[in-house]
């Protein structure tokens, strides 16, 4: 009864559903899940102390997924669910944290937003339309801090083609993790974010391929109009070494220039990552290497959208012209030990060579310390715990530590 309430609003925005039968597949198919996450954030910049910034919220989340129903001629539909919401427990107003929104005097006491998408699917073809969560080589939404950065549009993909996946989508705005409302794309352009000029969109197709059971490679082209346009090339190569270890490796390339009226000027940036991954029973170890060639900074969308594709990305994102960066990771999992659930990673970066606002060879590094805990059995099960620290120095701007803790837990309808 409380899964089917939860269903009216979305019921309404389905044109028809057919059959009783249908009725009940989109009902008895359905994931309705209410999240809850309770966020700390502290950043201390070390030679501005009075720009210091974060804050303490209470997230909830309302995840709702229709299942499918048949309306004749082999098509599907059904219609999801995002609603989010947020609530300051304590927090600095005199700073933006771009976790909750703030108007310039102060950071807002609580906010929310609300996404839904329709979707229909022919065999493995797949359309949704209205509030996405990409991810993709070319955008991703991030689930970084409080609340999600998702986008608005239309995605298209299909899985009809062995071992084939193809993409093709059009954005036409974002919802950014500190923001209630979807709006035009923009460049992030460090050390000013944006000069205010936005895109009509964004255009994106792409094409994934697995070659063997171990070898799979992509390739993926976006178009923000008028201000960047990029094509990425990938390729990954994943095997078992014997009983207990695998190795996961891959190359990644990006090439990114202007595009049309070139509102943030001329782009000429290319990245190349390298990595690999050895998991051998509990232990994890990875390297990665990156490196940017061209006279620009590699571009993001407005709103600090992250590129996890790119092998070097934390605090310190690595993209600086000319800038060469070495990842280190060593995990543990704990479960080997008795204690099921726990967790822990450590990840050092360094950057060198680095062209900014002017000057040249400059460097940074940055490591992260992670732990994760998730209850494993019992009432409790699923409440999960993880506490993040990074330390970040640079050469050309001031250092800074940053101290997370996030506490979340799942309930299933």
């Amino acid at each position: 009864m409380r899964r089917q309430n939860l269903w009216i609003a979305i019921l309404a925005s389905t044109a028809t559903l057919g059959t009783t039968a249908s009725y009940a597949a989109f009902i008895d198919d359905s994931q309705v899940q209410l999240k809850l996450r309770n966020f700390y954030l502290d950043r201390q910049i070390e030679e501005t102390p009075s720009k210091n910034w974060g804050s303490w919220s209470q997230g909830i989340t309302l995840d709702a997924k229709s299942g499918y129903a048949d309306i004749g001629g082999g098509i599907q539909v059904g219609a999801d669910l995002l609603v989010q919401h947020a609530f300051k427990l304590n927090g600095r107003d005199k700073n933006p944290d771009f976790i909750l929104p703030h108007d310039g005097k102060e950071s807002k006491d609580n906010f929310g937003k609300v996404g839904a998408t329709l979707k229909a699917k022919v065999s493995q073809t797949e359309l949704k339309v209205g509030e996405l969560l990409p991810v993709s080589p070319v955008l991703v939404f991030d689930p970084s801090r409080q609340l999600m950065t998702t986008y608005s549009g239309a995605w298209l993909e299909s899985k009809d083609l062995k071992d084939t996946k193809l993409t093709l989508a059009y954005i036409d705005g974002i919802n950014n993790r500190y923001d209630n409302q979807f709006r035009d794309l923009t460049k992030f352009a460090p050390p000013a974010y944006d000069n205010g000029k936005t895109s009509d969109g964004m255009y994106i197709a792409g094409v994934d391929h697995q070659f063997t059971p171990e070898v799979g490679g992509s390739y993926w082209y976006a178009d923000v109009q008028d201000i960047y346009q990029q094509h990425y090339v990938g390729a990954s190569y994943k095997t078992k070494l014997g009983e207990k270890a695998k190795l996961d490796s891959f190359v990644r390339y990006f090439d990114n220039s202007e595009s049309g009226d070139k509102l943030y000027g001329k782009i000429d940036n290319q990245a190349l990552s390298v990595g690999a991954k050895v998991n051998y029973g509990a232990h994890t170890v990875g390297l990665g290497y990156q490196q940017m060639f061209g006279d620009s900074a590699f571009p993001t969308l407005g709103g600090w959208v992250p590129q996890p594709y790119l092998v070097n990305w934390g605090v310190a994102t690595f993209t600086n012209p000319d800038e060469k960066s070495w990842g280190f990771t060593y995990g543990y999992d704990f479960s080997e030990l008795g204690a099921k659930g726990l967790n822990a990673t450590a990840v050092y970066f360094t950057g060198s060579d680095a062209k900014f606002a002017g000057k040249t060879n400059q460097g940074s590094d940055e490591l992260n310390l992670i732990v994760n805990y998730t209850v494993p059995e019992g009432k409790l099960k699923g409440l999960g715990f993880q506490a993040m620290y990074i330390d970040a120095n640079f050469d050309y701007k001031s250092d800074l530590e940053e101290y997370r803790v996030a506490t979340t837990y799942t309930y299933k309808f």
